[in-house]
């Protein structure tokens, strides 16, 4: 048994079970108009979109299942759902970019974030660009001319972010960075976007699926680099 992947997910059923106390006791028809996610009263079910995937959202237990109906257990996706529920605003999305250290509070958390996610994005895929390319395909992502290979992508409904990618080579390592649409402050915080920025690279990696993770942390870093 892996017993730190054991800890680390019993650390993660912590704020989700935080977050789900919050979602149960909100408003659903409310719910539902500030994240442009549709609901379903009859069956207790919102529905959520996902890097091109549609998600169900059970109200008021915060169960959430693939469109086939396969449970998502991973606590840290779990929570990304309900908070994006639970804390959406409904401010459509800009077209206007902005970056990690632009969102309130991005200044305090931007170590974590960087080493998290765009170091992540850089060592996994600053060399497989052409496999990157067809990741974002998979998950409807839009070409953008930044960088060697640049996407703007829906993560989850109204929020859009964009990965650059630039190429390594002899003489520099791979580079890369993360930005975000001026309207995701008003569904997710500086520091739910450490977890979004990596929930995404795994997505990527996983072929647009959600990957099984065990832990907050990883763990399933080793096992994708």
């Amino acid at each position: 048994m892996d017993y730190r992947a054991v800890q680390e997910d019993r650390q993660g059923k912590v704020p989700y079970e935080f977050i789900r106390d919050i979602f149960k006791n909100k408003d659903p028809l409310m719910m539902s108009e500030l994240a442009s996610a549709p609901y379903d009263p009859e069956n207790g079910r919102f529905t959520v979109h996902m890097m091109g995937r549609r998600y169900q959202v059970q109200y008021p237990t915060g169960e959430i299942y693939t469109e086939d109906g396969e449970p998502i257990e991973v606590y840290a996706v779990m929570t990304l759902f309900l908070r994006y529920l639970a804390n959406a605003r409904g401010i459509p999305a800009t077209g206007k970019d902005i970056t990690y250290k632009e969102i309130p509070g991005g200044h305090v958390y931007y170590s974590n974030f960087n080493n998290r996610t765009i170091h992540r994005l850089a060592r996994i895929f600053g060399n497989r660009l052409e496999e990157l390319k067809k990741a974002f395909e998979a998950v409807g992502g839009q070409p953008v001319e930044m960088g060697d290979v640049g996407y703007r992508f829906q993560f989850m409904n109204n929020v859009y972010l964009t990965f650059i990618l630039w190429r390594g080579d002899d003489e520099l390592p791979a580079a890369a960075n993360i930005l975000f649409d001026m309207n995701t402050p008003y569904y997710f915080d500086a520091e739910d976007l450490a977890v979004v920025g990596d929930v995404a690279i795994g997505v990527l990696r996983n072929h647009g699926k959600i990957p099984n993770w065990k832990g907050l942390y990883e763990n399933k870093h080793k096992k994708e680099e």
